[in-house]
């Protein structure tokens, strides 16, 4: 059999079908572009505020921004036809301070082009956003004035970050830095951006999640000496919440309304395992946080060795230091009644399916598809998705790229 790869460090994708939660909005030099997905409950009418020449679209497949497109289900855009880049600027300032209230400033704001994508999920906001050099100043002022005591967690994906705090002592962070702030301490914090390949400007890239500081099991003096501090995000539990939350950002187009409030407690989780693996206080995590940082641990294994078609749920256990039955048990509580074999052949087709999808991939046999998935026999394979999808795979590829060929 094909040595597993250890699951130390493990990269994640989230794989829904449904209409994602939340919110997107678009900012660019053309116009602003902000999607309010038509499942979330009607939101409370806000008063106006003048910014341009405010339109409101119906958006059914795909509105084009300059050379940008957003594609969505059916629901309401909120457009600007040619704001100013201190316009811009504004939009992009207000939906940052929602849940992260600073003051920002830029010397770009003449010509502000910034991208920022906002997903609810129940408990937790994860922000993913892009824009050109900038800084955030949070004042002891601004505190006593308002404190919601939530925590903000950062990954940075490009760019660099100039943390100045306490008595004026800075840390500097990189592309897959963790680092973590509190809404109670006052920062100032500078965004240096990296050379986009695509574009001549300086950019900043990141994605973070806001969620209120009583969530987590440790009291906030506990984490005082970890606010500020910049972690590596590519090793041990850091690099398992790091690539959770790239994999939230990556399908946010395919999240379910229903999945939000669960995947939200799996940020929570995440985050937990990590702090109290930093402060050597695992036994502080509760039992069922623990129990579903293990399964995300697993399902993360299984998609790294999806490839072997030896992979089973012993070699699972033994992996993970566990009992066969545990893993059962566990796995079945936390998959809403699906076994873990069962998730295994879902993945596979789920992958397989994808790549014969994939004109890239025409000239590649479909039992060679297969067998790239972990199943090495055609017939066992053919049977598998003609019972999940309906049709055999060749049809499937027939189908699909026929329809791209049209398009």
């Amino acid at each position: 059999m094909t040595r597993p790869v250890p699951p130390t460090i493990v990269p994640v994708t989230v794989d829904h079908a449904d209409p994602r939660p939340g919110t997107a909005a678009i900012i660019t030099k053309e116009q602003q572009v902000t999607v309010q997905l038509d499942h979330q409950p009607p939101a409370p009418p806000r008063p106006a505020t003048p910014k341009g020449n405010l339109t409101v679209e119906h958006l059914t497949r795909k509105h084009l921004t300059g050379e940008q497109s957003v594609a969505a289900r059916t629901g309401s855009v909120f457009r600007s036809d040619n704001p100013s880049g201190k316009e811009r600027f504004d939009s992009w300032r207000e939906l940052i301070g929602q849940t992260r209230a600073s003051e920002v400033t830029s010397a770009h704001t003449d010509d502000f082009t910034a991208e920022m994508r906002r997903l609810e999920l129940g408990p937790v906001t994860l922000l993913r956003t892009s824009f050109p050099p900038a800084r955030f100043r949070r004042t002891a002022g601004m505190v006593r004035q308002s404190d919601p005591e939530v925590y903000n967690l950062t990954l940075l994906l490009d760019g660099g970050l100039a943390l100045t705090r306490d008595a004026g002592r800075t840390a500097t962070f990189g592309p897959g830095d963790l680092h973590m702030l509190h809404s109670s301490h006052p920062f100032d914090l500078r965004a240096f951006g990296a050379r986009a390949t695509e574009r001549r400007e300086l950019r900043v890239e990141a994605v973070g999640v806001d969620f209120r500081a009583s969530l987590l099991p440790l009291p906030p003096n506990r984490l005082r000496d970890l606010l500020g501090r910049g972690f590596s995000g590519r090793e041990g539990t850091g690099a398992l919440l790091s690539e959770f939350l790239v994999g939230l950002d990556r399908q946010a187009a395919a999240l379910g309304p229903a999945e939000a409030p669960r995947l939200g407690g799996v940020v929570v989780d995440l985050v937990a395992a990590w702090l109290t693996r930093e402060l050597d206080a695992e036994a502080a995590l509760p039992e069922e946080a623990r129990q579903r940082v293990m399964v995300e641990n697993v399902r993360a294994f299984i998609r790294r060795n999806l490839h072997d078609p030896e992979l089973s749920p012993s070699v699972i256990a033994t992996a993970h230091h566990i009992s066969v039955s545990y893993l059962h048990r566990l796995f079945t509580q936390q998959s809403q009644g699906e076994p873990v074999a069962a998730w295994i052949r879902r993945q596979r087709l789920e992958k397989a399916r994808r790549d014969l999808a994939n004109p890239a991939l025409y000239a590649m046999p479909i039992h060679a598809v297969a067998a790239r998935w972990g199943i090495p026999r055609a017939g066992d394979f053919s049977r598998a998705f003609r019972a999940a999808y309906g049709l055999s795979p060749s049809e499937h590829r027939h189908r699909a790229l026929s329809g791209l060929a049209g398009e």
